[in-house]
């Protein structure tokens, strides 16, 4: 192998990740340095470096989206299914149909292209990324209400394999056309959901049980779950069905049971997936060349204007709005359709099947990803904020170690670094509101470790490190938080200065704030009135808006609101 190859590779994958502090810094998306990068170093930029191989670009392809989609499987927690589940599968079908007819409709128009080529081409960009999406958000420190958050999660967890599905079909119509391809389409369809299914579900609960009977070098945890991941990607392809499908639902599966070394094996695949994302934009950026997107421009640009303006929204309003979204989340929703490495990919299949307007497609593919994500990626964060879509949220620790012992059960310890203005002043340990079932393992001062004791002060600078369970996380990152907040989102500002229990009734807060709910009855419950309010399923920081009063969620228990903030402000009615 030549060495002048892999040290500019290298070289490619270094730069690209000290340019990637740049993302959180100016609100850039990384993904779209990863581009730059690769098409700074491609044939018509300053490296002039030609890669058209456009076959070992497919194999790699599909490899690092499987990776991606293991971990972003693994993330998946069952409890966002409460609240997003039923919204994100129907925007993942339905949805995706909708879009992908949408920006066909438009495609036609705009290219003069074949009706069936314009409906791949919507195909192909009818997916959305959420890694790109929350890598932005997290970066910017915003932490979303759990009803967007989990919506977005799902969806384009979901909307792959939905996205993957269409643009096969749709190839094998171009490549074979006549009605024994439709029905032979319609059947590949229904095959790929099955099998996918079914050997992902299987394959998932496979490799758990896999995990926890091993007795490994914690190190191998991880590498055994990402090789049998892969395994099951290779064999569910093999066997006729979606792969894709398939290693997203073990990842699911395998994030939502209880599996040995667990942090580890999530904190590895975090690494795994930022390669793999990296390598896949670095790729695509040197497969594209500038030259032959500039013919394409002005129709591209049409057509990522209609799908960010008017295809997506629309699509949103009419899939969401029976599951109770009020209209900032159904603006935000709508604006966060981030187009990343899903499209570009899909885009290679009709390259490899050597369909008519195959570069036509992947070059049009590439530029609605380039315009969405400078136009949603750098607009998103501040989106956010201006909706008042967060909430707040406690710090997570800065490490977490799983203890690997039967009589420890789920216990990890996690290491808390002091640090904020709430920490200037020393506290003694004994003052500190721990969760239960959490203790005290040390404190780390000036790289000594002091035994913790009641008397013992603490201050910013100092490490704590906890034994406690994951269930824990987010109270003990409240507790031990020493950030000061932005005042909209200080605890007295957002939730209010009264804390109410949910069983509470309207007659009584009447009673004992001087109050008239006039609209509704006194014996109903505040937990009901969100539940009326959000058809069910309410989450931390929704609202209720009664007169001069308004009820904020506090906490949160399955679908019912265990704790109500009360401000008596009369907040926002939106």
């Amino acid at each position: 192998m030549d060495p002048t190859f892999t040290l500019v590779g290298a070289m490619m994958l270094v730069l690209s990740i000290i340019l990637s502090s740049l993302s959180s810094r100016v609100g850039m998306p990384v993904l779209l340095i990863f581009l730059a990068v690769g098409m700074v170093m491609g044939e018509d930029g300053p490296g002039g470096i030609r890669f058209d191989d456009f076959e070992l670009a497919f194999v790699i392809a599909n490899l690092a989206l499987a990776v991606i989609l293991l971990d972003g499987g693994m993330r998946t927690r069952k409890e966002t299914f409460r609240v997003g589940l039923r919204p994100a599968v129907v925007l993942a079908t339905i949805g995706v149909f909708m879009t992908a007819a949408g920006a066909g409709l438009v495609a036609w128009w705009v290219f003069d292209l074949n009706w069936m080529t314009a409906l791949l081409v919507g195909a192909i960009i009818s997916s959305t990324d959420a890694a790109a999406v929350f890598s932005l958000l997290q970066g910017r420190g915003l932490h979303l209400n759990e009803r967007v958050s989990a919506t977005l999660e799902i969806e384009s967890g979901s909307n792959d394999p939905m996205a993957i599905f269409l643009t096969m079909m749709l190839v094998t119509l171009i490549g074979t056309p006549g009605s024994s391809a439709l029905w032979q389409s319609l059947g590949m369809l229904l095959q790929q959901f099955l099998i996918g299914g079914m050997a992902g579900v299987a394959g998932g609960y496979v490799i758990v049980a896999l995990s926890n009977r091993m007795h490994l070098t914690p190190a191998l945890y991880p590498l055994l779950v990402v090789a049998c991941g892969l395994a099951l990607f290779s064999a569910a392809n093999l066997l006729g069905g979606s792969g894709f499908l398939a290693i997203y639902l073990a990842g699911v599966v395998i994030g939502n049971q209880p599996v040995r070394m667990m942090p580890m094996i999530l904190q590895v695949h975090d690494g795994l997936a930022w390669l793999a994302q990296l390598c896949l934009f670095l790729m695509l950026g040197l497969l594209v060349s500038p030259s032959q997107l500039m013919p394409l421009a002005a129709g591209a640009l049409l057509l990522s204007f209609a799908l960010i303006f008017i295809i997506r929204p629309l699509t949103i309003l009419t899939t969401l709005w029976p599951f109770g979204y009020n209209r900032r989340e159904l603006g935000f929703i709508g604006w966060v359709g981030l187009r990343g490495a899903v499209p570009i990919v899909l885009a290679l299949f009709p390259v490899i099947a050597d369909l008519p307007d195959a570069q036509t497609v992947f070059h049009v593919a590439f530029f609605v990803v380039l315009v969405s994500l400078l136009v949603q990626g750098m607009t998103m964060a501040p989106l956010a904020r201006y909706l008042n879509l967060e909430v707040p949220a406690g710090e997570d620790p800065y490490r977490r170690l799983p203890l690997d012992v039967p009589a420890a059960g789920d216990h990890e310890l996690m290491l808390f670094p002091l640090r904020g203005n709430n920490w200037a002043t020393p506290s003694p340990l004994g003052q500190l509101r721990l969760p239960d079932n959490t203790a005290i393992a040390g404190v780390f001062r000036d790289r000594t470790c002091l035994q913790p004791t009641p008397d013992l002060e603490v201050s910013s600078g100092d490490v704590l490190a906890m034994f406690a369970t994951p269930a824990a996380v987010g109270e003990l990152g409240k507790s031990l938080s020493g950030r000061r907040a932005p005042r909209h989102l200080a605890e007295r500002a957002f939730f209010g200065d009264f804390v109410l229990n949910g069983d509470a009734l309207l007659g009584d807060v009447e009673q004992v704030y001087g109050v008239e709910f006039d609209q509704l009855a006194p014996e109903l419950t505040l937990a009901e009135c969100f539940a009326r309010k959000t058809k069910g399923h309410p989450v931390v920081g929704d609202k209720v808006v009664l007169g001069p009063v308004t009820l904020v969620a506090r906490a949160t228990e399955a679908d019912r609101v265990t704790k109500v903030g009360l401000k008596m402000d009369g907040g926002s009615r939106i």
